[in-house]
């Protein structure tokens, strides 16, 4: 396996795929000519645009933000990558007792929750402890910071990003693009692109 982008979310899950007995190849970054030439005793290879030199090699795409992710995939495709080619990492604490459906290239790391028919789409992050409840449907690239928690029925727009130990009332929407600061407790929707913070959360101004 390749871990796309040295960042601070591949650190967390290298550990990880060890663990499962995972093969880790090294990193892709294009920032390699600046970085260790081992980053937790794997290698830095080289940089994104060496991908097709591993045809063999699965990938994670391991930058922190959803849209940064789904940039480097937009890359990714454009070098003949497909979805076939994305490992899903989930740790072995993980609960997830019916079998909920997660997508290529998402990583859930220690004892995050996943409780009944929920649905979790692809490059989805979900740091340490989230709890996705019955119904909840994730679009792609959205990330959970540790300890967010989700009621029944939480709709999460492509893209969008829940700050540490935010929780979000059932039924509620949150859109594309969204950004939910830590500890906010949101009690309605949140439209795309806008960011609320606060107990209850409200919408933070713009400043032009």
């Amino acid at each position: 396996m390749l871990l796309v982008a040295a960042s601070g979310l591949a650190r967390e899950v290298l550990p990880v795929l060890r663990e499962s007995g995972r093969d880790v190849l090294g990193f892709l970054d294009d920032r390699h000519a600046e970085l260790p030439r081992t980053i937790g005793g794997a290698p830095v290879l080289g940089g994104i645009d060496d991908v097709p030199l591993y045809p063999d090699a699965d990938l994670l795409v391991c930058v922190g933000s959803g849209l940064g992710r789904e940039r480097v995939v937009g890359r990714l495709s454009a070098l003949g990558v497909d979805a076939g080619r994305y490992a899903t990492v989930v740790d072995a604490s993980v609960r997830n007792p019916g079998a909920c459906p997660i997508g290529a290239g998402s990583i859930l790391l220690a004892h995050v929750v996943i409780t009944a028919d929920a649905i979790v789409g692809a490059h989805v992050v979900a740091m340490p402890r989230v709890t996705i409840t019955h119904d909840c449907l994730i679009d792609d690239y959205a990330t959970f910071a540790a300890g967010v928690a989700l009621g029944g029925g939480v709709r999460i727009g492509r893209g969008a990003y829940l700050g540490m130990n935010a929780s979000v009332r059932q039924g509620v929407t949150i859109g594309a693009g969204a950004t939910v600061g830590m500890g906010a407790v949101v009690l309605g929707d949140i439209h795309e692109s806008e960011t609320w913070a606060g107990v209850p959360a409200r919408p933070l101004a713009v400043i032009a």
